[in-house]
């Protein structure tokens, strides 16, 4: 990613305090476990270590080092039985999540030689999980149960908490990177508009504002013809476009492209949201032209990029990005009620990632439909499968939603206008998906990734403290 970020995850492991005096060799047994539990977890996260905790004063401790760390993400192992004061106080003036993680160590008990001490070190991990969330809730915490073995390996228990790592990495996102807001939403369009005061407050995201006129300047001191000309050479690789070209033929794309790329590091963002409702002359029509495809490039690096201005489609886009690795904007196309499928796509910037049926294409339109002026239109071919939709909407008091669906796309025709879209058929059928997506209040964009992210996507809106509706699966 052109802004690289890294969820930060709180980790530490409860035992009881009483237990160690009288069988010391828990001691040893227990710190074996929890420096285990720390190599399992994934290298795609900063760990915030707050040590294998039995007293109250060192679960205040471990939360001293997660509030000061700024964590996504709490993972706590359970030893053995442990009151819930080792607990609380590691994580009372936190507002993310807490993961309950009740690993046992062996797949069940040698009945007859099982002693008190193998016992407690080995088989009593679930003794506490039950008291442990009763007084997260009671806190107001939220909170999740991850139960398996550590003898043999547990394949599903570690993806659940490699899923909830992933799903940290927006929250870090959000709270790190910036979005940029280019010129303000296409006019009318009620449903885009966004207060962003608000979305700081609720969503951690910051707006930088930018005006056209300086945005039209972005390019004028590239000179490096090496590194435009590797840019040149990068957008040949990911486009086919129509008619062919050369290096040349998409030298000044490059340049504005290796300016974007620079302009995206220099303001550290994230995700950008831009619409451009002027005469389109001049250096603007110049810029204006190229837009689509040089956005295409940065979204291929993991910068959102949202047309008409969409600040939350742009989020949608950056949370798929990041648990999914494709994040492609869309919206409802068309419906065919032959076939029952919905046809879904957008014109504008895309994913390369997500054009995974066929390289994607590029050509010159006379007209950008609905929008001033004409020039470079791309077009992406998303892959028969497994589909997932994200949208971001909020409800009369500001209060953000997630509204998300997932679906198959199906081979078949598709439009041929230079829009990505593709055929999707949903399990609720056609027109129970547009009338259960469409009263869930979505704005009018949403985003797609391929596959199955919905269980990913709960797990983000945990953390950020957001609904999330399910229109089907």
């Amino acid at each position: 990613m052109l802004v690289e970020t890294k969820a930060r995850v709180g980790v530490f492991s409860i035992a009881l305090g009483a237990y160690l005096p009288q069988f010391p060799q828990l001691v040893p047994e227990f710190e074996a476990q929890y420096g285990a539990f720390k190599e399992t977890l994934p290298d795609t996260v900063e760990l915030i270590d707050g040590g294998l905790v039995t007293t109250k004063e060192q679960a205040m401790a471990a939360g001293d080092k997660f509030r000061a760390a700024d964590v996504d993400l709490v993972l706590l192992q359970m030893l053995t039985y442990a009151t819930s004061y080792n607990v609380l106080p590691a994580i009372r003036d936190l507002d993310v999540p807490v993961v309950v993680v009740n690993l046992q160590k062996k797949k069940a008990p040698d009945y007859e030689r099982t002693d008190i001490p193998t016992w407690l070190g080995e088989l009593y991990a679930c003794g506490a999980t039950g008291e442990a969330v009763a007084d997260l809730e009671r806190a107001g915490k939220r909170h999740a149960v991850i139960t398996g073995v550590v003898e043999g390996g547990d394949e599903a228990a570690a993806a659940e908490i490699a899923d909830w790592c992933r799903a940290a990495q927006v929250r870090r996102r959000f709270r790190d990177t910036n979005i940029a807001q280019i010129g303000r939403p296409y006019p009318g369009m009620m449903d885009l508009y966004i207060d962003e005061t608000n979305l700081y407050n609720r969503m951690f995201l910051y707006t930088k504002q930018f005006d056209w006129e300086k945005m039209w300047a972005i390019a004028d001191d590239i000179t490096d013809e090496a590194a435009i000309r590797a840019k040149a050479e990068d957008i040949l690789a990911t486009f086919d476009i129509e008619g062919g070209a050369t290096v040349e033929t998409v030298w000044e794309m490059a340049r504005y492209v290796v300016a974007f790329e620079q302009w995206v590091k220099d303001e550290h963002l994230g995700l950008i949201a831009s619409h451009y409702d002027g005469f389109a002359k001049g250096q603007a029509g110049k810029l204006d032209s190229m837009l689509i495809p040089a956005f295409s490039m940065l979204i291929k690096q993991g910068t959102a990029c949202a047309v008409e201005g969409d600040i939350k489609v742009a989020m949608a886009m950056s949370i798929l990005k990041t648990i999914a690795g494709t994040g492609q904007l869309s919206e409802m196309y068309s419906i065919d009620f032959n076939e029952d499928i919905c046809i879904i796509g957008h014109s504008g910037s895309g994913d390369a990632a997500i054009s995974q049926a066929k390289k994607p294409t590029m050509k010159i339109v006379p007209v950008f439909h609905g929008k001033a002026g004409g020039g470079y239109l791309t077009q992406f071919y998303p892959p028969t499968g497994d589909i997932t939709y994200l949208a971001i909407t909020q409800d009369k008091d500001g209060n953000f939603k997630f509204v998300a669906a997932e679906g198959v796309n199906e081979e078949g025709p598709i439009f041929t206008f230079g829009d990505t879209n593709m055929r999707t058929r949903f399990s609720c059928g056609a027109r129970e998906f547009v009338n259960r997506w469409s009263e869930a209040g979505p704005t009018h964009h949403m985003a797609a990734a391929v596959g199955r992210h919905i269980d990913t996507i709960r797990k983000v809106a945990k953390i950020l403290n957001v609904p999330c509706e399910v229109v089907c699966r």
